[in-house]
């Protein structure tokens, strides 16, 4: 009985109701509850201390500010009392419209934001916002499949398609790379990563048994491109997919010393007839990034199917 007291006492007042009210239907700050029922702040925080004590509201911090909301545990007097009051509080249908252009006005000052950043929210710092992220998220559509990672280096992309895949298999010609993959592997606890010392162009896998090779800045690498397409169509099943990310083809000769790379990357024509002499179809090629730094290296995306 003594907590339906306190809440009868707590709602006794005409102005402690009309805030109960509006909170039931949004969060809102002091001065946010000022500008609704005009009001002013001492007696708005002097209500809201009221019904905290009564523990009916709590409230959260939100930067400088905080947020007041009802209490979320399921109050049933309060419940009946505010279904009724909504009815006959002459005030709530104004306070109602009220709080709607507040709330619309936070949501204006979110906009207003984005309208500012807009054409370069990209270019600078979001927090939270990273192509790992991206890629996570985006790995989560992607069906348990056997994956080939052809020139996989120290196994980077090994382990982030190992997430979903049921088998990844690793190939590289260096067995120092390699050394290094199976020990992030084990420190990750990653047991779907099979890791094979070869070359792309001589791919030490059986015919027709993986559903999707993939080339992550490698297929430069290789003296014969095109051999090494030929052998990723042979190891694909029926159907199977071949994914490649690599270099548009640029002018940095220096990147023959400093990346040991066999080819400057590789202009979409030649991906694409490369790709169309393995025996692949359905190809989708296009540029999907470029560094800003020089020499401004970009990225080519290139996806095609083996024949069913």
């Amino acid at each position: 009985m003594s907590n339906l007291l306190k809440i009868l006492r707590a709602v006794a007042d005409p102005n402690r109701l009309r805030i109960l009210l509006l909170l039931r239907g949004e969060e809102l700050s002091v001065a946010e509850l000022q500008e609704i029922l005009t009001m002013g702040q001492s007696t708005i925080s002097t209500h809201l201390s009221q019904l905290k004590q009564a523990s009916l509201v709590e409230d959260r911090r939100t930067g400088k500010n905080s947020l007041y909301r009802l209490t979320p545990a399921d109050v049933s007097p309060l419940n009946e009392i505010l279904s009724r009051a909504a009815h006959e509080v002459p005030e709530a249908p104004i306070d109602q419209a009220a709080m709607r252009r507040v709330v619309k006005k936070r949501q204006d000052k979110m906009r207003i934001f984005f309208d500012s950043v807009a054409g370069r929210l990209g270019k600078d710092y979001v927090p939270g916002k990273s192509w790992k992220s991206m890629a996570e998220a985006l790995l989560c559509l992607m069906p348990p499949m056997v994956i080939a990672d052809l020139g996989a280096g120290e196994g980077s992309s090994a382990l982030l398609l190992s997430q979903r895949a049921e088998r990844v298999i690793a190939v590289d010609t260096s067995a120092k790379m390699l050394e290094v993959a199976r020990e992030q592997a084990l420190r990750n606890g990653v047991t779907n990563v099979e890791y094979r010392l070869g070359d792309m162009e001589e791919v030490p896998i059986e015919s027709a048994s993986v559903d999707l090779v993939f080339f992550s800045q490698s297929l430069h690498h290789a003296l014969h491109p095109e051999r090494a397409l030929s052998e990723a169509n042979r190891i694909l099943v029926p159907g199977g997919r071949i994914l490649i990310l690599d270099l548009v083809k640029h002018r940095f000769e220096e990147a023959r010393e400093l990346y040991a790379d066999e080819w400057l990357g590789f202009s979409e024509t030649e991906i694409e007839s490369m790709l169309e002499r393995s025996g692949f179809s359905n190809l989708q090629i296009s540029i999907v990034h470029k560094e800003p730094e020089t020499p401004q290296f970009q990225t080519l995306l290139a996806v095609a199917d083996k024949a069913s």
